[in-house]
């Protein structure tokens, strides 16, 4: 039911990361006047996914009915390619430079095959030996012997996108329409506030508390806090925070020359890596696993009964290194593709975090206890793609728009959660083909200071500090 907002009343979103810049922009650019973001962290934050050299990026198109099996991810995926390729403020950090999907085992050739390629295969090209993956990029990019490797080749319809210049860019143009971000201290939230028993809306959410000690109140409060939002909420068990690992490689202008333009090289066990970012001239690469979490026990609080309980979190934390089981893998990815660069020492790393939901479909939707408060979590792992079109669906939502389909398969659903196995690895792939626990990390690679970008947002300015990477 199609419901109507009052759009000068005040909207606070809680995270100015992907999601909540998303949402922002897309509340502004629907008319909503009076909307304030708020992030503990300056923009890019520092534990933000989206705070990124680059991402991994396809295209889709939609679906020709309802009755389509993948209609809700497929509609989801065509909103967002529409926004890299014809909406002018993301076109420009889209590159379609194509894509190479591979394998090294046989159970990694089955995962392959059921879940990263489409069943029509159109546009794809199979890969079958060392020297066909050598030829898909320049000569001298590729130069290992890719042990037991095979794979396909997509040359259109996909690609990478400048991450963190896209996000910042979001946050950028959300101001420009009137959108006001408060960052630091001011805009660290502390908790949710809610209404008394004599208010007439008993348990509803009026606003948030910062750790300065002031009162935001709000007519809707949209939480897209990311990996952090549980802190914020009891979410039935519905979001395991996770966390992954990445680095970088300096390399020489003459280098960077010869590795422009490259299509994306993923092996859904060892890793992938995109070509070097224009400015500093660094190579990204990853390593594939399951994931981490940072399982501690941590005391809860019930905002409504006041009762506090000791529960097991995994709980998102910053660090600019990552441990030395991670750099192992790393080396080992870049033996098989680019054995004259495994040796290189590391110029960057760091770990980033997601929240994944049980079946790791989105969470957008209305709390069904809160009616002032929007959800809009549980990117699960994919969801920076989406800032071009994500925070469209959050208002779909807010204003009752959503198709059923989505609306059910985006809905709070506690019960998916009940007896949760929080070792699932949800058809991830990598070694060691199993969760990881920080906690029992016993040693972290050292890695030289890297200066990042910051963009800080007060109160509608911005200040760049740094150099964009």
């Amino acid at each position: 039911m199609t419901r109507k907002i009052d759009q000068s009343k005040a909207i606070l979103v809680i995270g100015g990361g992907t999601w909540g810049s998303s949402t922002a922009l897309h509340l502004a650019r629907r008319g909503y006047k009076n909307v304030t973001v708020l992030d503990h962290y300056y923009i890019p934050s520092a534990i933000s996914a989206g705070n990124d050299v680059n991402k991994i990026c396809d295209e889709d198109t939609y679906p020709d009915s309802e009755d389509d099996p993948d209609f809700v991810s497929r509609t989801l995926a065509a909103a967002c390619a529409k926004g890299w390729l014809e909406d002018p403020l993301f076109k420009p950090y889209y590159h379609a430079t194509g894509y190479v999907a591979a394998a090294h085992t046989p159970a990694g050739f089955k995962h392959l095959e059921k879940k990263e390629l489409p069943a029509s295969r159109v546009g794809f090209v199979r890969i079958e030996t060392p020297e066909e993956f050598r030829k898909t990029m320049p000569e001298g990019v590729l130069t290992g012997d890719f042990p037991g490797w095979k794979g396909w080749q997509k040359k259109s319809g996909s690609g990478w996108v400048e991450a963190r210049k896209a996000l910042v860019a979001t946050a950028t143009e959300a101001i420009r329409l009137g959108v006001k971000y408060i960052c630091g201290q001011p805009g660290n939230v502390q908790r949710l506030l809610f209404s008394s028993p004599d208010d007439g809306k008993t348990h509803d959410i009026v606003g948030v508390e910062t750790a300065d000690g002031k009162q935001h109140h709000a007519s809707l409060v949209i939480l897209a806090a990311g990996a952090n939002a549980d802190a914020f909420l009891d979410f039935k068990d519905q979001l395991r925070p996770t966390a992954w690992t990445l680095a970088h490689i300096k390399m020489t202008a003459e280098e960077a020359k010869l590795y422009k333009n490259l299509p994306v090289l993923f092996n859904v066990e060892k890793g992938f890596f995109m070509e070097p970012d224009f400015v500093n001239h660094e190579l990204k690469f990853c390593d594939e696993h399951p994931g981490y979490c940072n399982w501690v026990d941590v005391p809860v609080t019930d905002p409504v009964t006041g009762k506090t309980q000791t529960k097991r979190r995994s709980v998102p934390f910053a660090r600019s290194q990552i441990p030395v089981e991670s750099e192992q893998r790393m080396r080992s990815f870049l033996r098989d593709i680019m054995p004259h660069l495994a040796e290189r020492p590391f110029s960057f790393a760091r770990i980033c975090w997601c929240a994944d939901t049980v079946d790791r479909k989105y969470l957008i939707d209305i709390h069904p206890d809160h009616p002032s408060l929007v959800l809009a979590c549980g990117a699960s792992g994919h969801g920076f793609k989406h800032i071009s079109s994500i925070g469209s669906f959050v208002v779909d939502a807010i204003e009752g728009k959503l198709h059923p389909k989505l609306k059910h398969a985006m809905r709070w659903r506690p019960e998916q959660a009940v007896g949760r196995d929080w070792d699932d690895v949800q058809n991830r792939m990598g070694d060691p083909y199993a969760m990881q626990d920080f906690q029992k990390v016993k040693e972290w690679m050292p890695t030289p200071d890297h200066s990042q970008s910051s963009v800080q947002l007060d109160d509608g300015s911005i200040k760049h500090t740094g150099t964009w990477k």
